[in-house]
């Protein structure tokens, strides 16, 4: 096996049988060992807490073929290994005896060699990256979700579970018990939550957890998902991820703050500047701004995506920067020091975490390389802008479409790098399908707009 996987004289090391330990301490019966697809669909594999100790020194096996945009079914065979850090007990039991919890796997193959197109391994690729330029990555993410009622069935609908609007409070803002219950459920799993409020939309709601380094800020995304989910399904409740699920209103985005630690401090950081940023920040936003049509494919990687990213509802589309609109792709808010950071209001909660956090991270991490300037900040409403103010300030518009995306992505070398050739090809595969069904669809719109009128 690799370093990484390495063991103590084939044993467990201090971490792993720290595990084992609480295992037996919390009487649980079954590990679920989590992973995610390409596409960043999360899978597990449920073993029985025996198993936990083989899971550690000689991992599990499983048929990689089954999964999307893993391996041909000749070379299927391989193994989940769990990262010991992410063991959390599941809250919910059906039994008040015994439970289960999840440990989140990397994946090697029968070699024992990590496996290139694992969506956690190709983050942690990019961040050994980061770490050989001397710095660490931090990333606080803010996903937005829906929670709709079901129909007499139990089959989702788009009927939001309440009317509240931003920042509403009972009896408008029905959530908010739901929303309690997904935080206490979640601070049990080890989150530190900072905030949650009802969003613009009737049933959207947003929470926001602590930021942390982008491997665990990806983790924990991927459990916020599931979270949200577990705690409407308990409710009668669909919660979806889903960046548009209403035609006209706020759609569900993943604004995501980033900023830069070295040895001694946030890179980010310089006092002395207008907006409290470094060199090095203004060369990393101009990295993002310079690579942003193309990892626009990853971060917003649905067709439904780019139906959230047009004018008019605080979509950023514009590829630009400011410190004052929320109509630009990155913003920088009011912070200093240690807090120094700017926000890319882009991604959607649809998106891999791993895949999503690693193209942002690349494209910020090429603009130190080259130092790329980002240009101005522009501080007007650039919705208000017609297409030659656009033009004379140089800002470009973000793809429309997922299809333009991929496009963007299959020529953009420092993304197709990060991601490596068999995650860049597998991905580029997988969207260029969807949007190619997606253009043979006839819509409910388009039989409403013209089978009576031609």
């Amino acid at each position: 096996m690799t370093d990484e996987h390495a063991k103590p004289d084939g044993g467990l090391t201090a971490e792993e049988q720290a595990v084992l330990d609480e295992i037996e301490e919390q009487n649980v019966d079954f590990l679920r060992l989590q992973f995610t697809d390409i596409l960043g669909v999360v899978k597990n594999v449920s073993v029985p807490a025996h198993q936990a100790e083989k899971a550690f020194t000689e991992g599990i096996y499983f048929d990689g073929s089954s999964i999307e945009g893993f391996v041909r079914i000749q070379e299927s065979d391989m193994r989940l290994v769990p990262d010991p850090d992410t063991f959390a007990v599941l809250p919910w039991r059906n039994d008040g005896d015994s439970g289960a919890a999840r440990l989140i796997c990397d994946i090697v193959d029968t070699d024992g060699e990590p496996f290139v197109g694992g969506p956690r391994q190709v983050l942690k690729s990019v961040l050994a990256e980061a770490e050989e330029m001397g710095y660490s990555v931090s990333i606080g993410p803010e996903p937005e979700f829906f929670l709709f009622e079901k129909d007499d069935d139990g089959n989702a609908t788009t009927i939001p579970h309440d009317n509240g609007g931003y920042f509403d409070l009972a009896p408008k803002d029905l959530a908010s018990d739901v929303r309690k219950e997904i935080i206490f459920t979640l601070e049990e799993m080890g989150f530190e939550i900072e905030a949650s409020h009802h969003e613009v939309a009737e049933g959207q709601h947003e929470i926001n957890f602590k930021y942390a380094d982008a491997l665990t800020t990806a983790d924990n995304i991927a459990t916020f998902r599931a979270v949200v989910r577990a705690v409407a399904e308990q409710h009668d409740l669909h919660a979806t991820f889903m960046p548009k699920p209403i035609a006209d209103i706020n759609g569900s985005g993943m604004h995501s703050h980033i900023s830069l630690f070295d040895e001694d401090s946030n890179a980010f950081a310089d006092d002395s500047d207008e907006f409290n940023l470094s060199e090095t920040a203004y060369q990393f936003m101009g990295g993002i701004l310079n690579h942003a049509p193309a990892f626009t494919a990853v971060t917003n990687p649905t067709v439904n995506s780019y139906k959230r990213l047009v004018p008019g509802y605080e979509a950023p589309i514009y590829v630009a920067w400011s410190d004052t609109n929320r109509s630009a792709l990155v913003r920088v808010p009011d912070a200093a020091g240690v807090s120094a950071r700017f926000e890319v209001r882009s991604p959607d909660p649809s998106c891999n975490p791993y895949l999503g956090m690693a193209s942002l991270i690349a494209a910020g991490l090429d603009g130190i390389k080259t130092g790329a300037d980002p240009g101005d900040p522009v501080r007007e409403d650039i919705y208000e802008f017609d297409d030659a103010k656009r033009e004379e300030y140089g800002i470009e518009t973000l793809p429309p479409n997922l299809g333009a995306a991929v496009e963007e992505l299959e020529t953009d070398e420092v993304l197709q790098e990060a991601l490596g050739p068999h995650t860049s090809e597998k991905f580029a595969e997988a969207k260029s399908q969807e949007f190619s069904e997606y253009l043979t669809q006839v819509s409910q719109w388009e039989e409403d707009r013209y089978l009576e009128t031609f």
